[in-house]
């Protein structure tokens, strides 16, 4: 019996290692560090605000703006997110005192039951990083990741609002109004958080900035880019939204095709990752003695650490593989 719950928590422990790895957040750090970069680039557009003068025609200004975004994209791209960013996209308050408070206890929880059962401070500390280190940021992107998705889909339709509004004659803050009051969530608060903003005294552009940071969208950095552009150099902004709107439908489509082609190998990668395991614990289940030396035997402990460690390079090369950015 005691072969058997080792085998089970072993396969806990590689499998919950292996989900963190391939399940990461696609809050997708690069496209949280473009966000971020938009951020950036704006407060750096105000600062610069005589250089942004010197450019008289249109042209010259989206240069402009494009050039101040690939310069801060470079100066960014190798900048860690931080923990209470991460706390701060899944929509919870970014206690990060308690938060770690939090996983800390986890840790020392299923350590200690880890060992009851298993009598093996290997696996005691195994149980300790996942449940303090892993779950709760697989819990994080988690939440970051669906709040994400539900915000990118709804995205779209809000567009939409705020361009036949403009079209009827109504003021771009009023459609902010109509979409942060019609939309269900996350983003009829996010943009309620923004209509706040602006009735307080805050530039549209810098209270973006605040909707960037809780919400690192591509779709929300083109919303904010198309707003700076017209913004400086005028036009037509019921025509602009209404090609954003359109831009952000084909991507959605094109997400979705690239979803269901790529689907195959994520669900191959999967059953290839959990069949050691699951097989490991099979055996264990059905014929203990058989593969208790694994467990007891110094050789067979060290193999077992040699196959985990080289399980683990595999999840991660599958990761690679299956990862497609879109």
């Amino acid at each position: 019996m005691t072969f058997v719950l080792i085998a089970f928590l072993s396969f806990v422990i590689i499998a919950s290692i292996g989900f963190v790895l391939t399940s990461g957040s696609s809050t997708s750090d690069a496209a949280v560090k473009r966000a971020q970069a938009i951020v950036v680039s704006t407060a750096n557009t105000r600062r610069k605000g005589g250089k942004a003068q010197a450019a008289k025609t249109p042209e010259e200004r989206r240069k402009q703006i494009l050039l101040q975004l690939k310069e801060s994209e470079r100066r960014d791209r190798k900048a860690r997110l931080s923990l209470a960013a991460r706390m701060l996209h899944a929509g919870l308050n970014p206690d990060v005192k308690k938060f770690w408070i939090i996983s800390i206890a986890m840790g020392v929880g299923a350590a200690l039951i880890a060992f009851v059962f298993s009598q093996n401070p290997y696996i005691a500390l195994g149980a300790a990083f996942v449940f303090a280190y892993g779950i709760p940021r697989w819990f994080l992107g988690t939440l970051a990741k669906g709040r994400i998705n539900k915000f990118t889909g709804l995205f779209p339709d809000a567009m939409d609002i705020l361009v036949r509004g403009i079209k009827s004659g109504l003021p771009v803050n009023d459609g902010l109004k109509i979409i942060a009051r019609e939309m269900s969530k996350p983003l009829g608060p996010e943009f309620q958080r923004l209509n706040e903003n602006v009735a307080i005294g805050m530039a549209l552009d810098s209270a973006l900035e605040k909707m960037c940071e809780r919400m690192p969208t591509s779709e929300l950095r083109f919303f904010t880019i198309v707003i700076a552009i017209q913004a400086k150099t005028g036009g037509n902004l019921a025509e602009a939204l209404g090609n954003l709107s359109n831009v952000l439908r084909a991507r959605r489509m094109m997400r979705e095709k690239i979803k269901a082609l790529s689907s195959e190998a994520i669900a191959s990668a999967s059953i290839i990752g959990v069949l050691p395991p699951g097989v490991g614990t099979m055996i264990s289940l059905v014929n203990p003695g058989y593969i208790g030396p694994m467990f007891t035997d110094p050789r067979g402990q060290f193999m077992f650490m040699g196959g985990a460690v080289w399980m683990l390079l595999g999840i991660l090369m599958m990761r690679k593989m299956i990862n497609f950015k879109f």
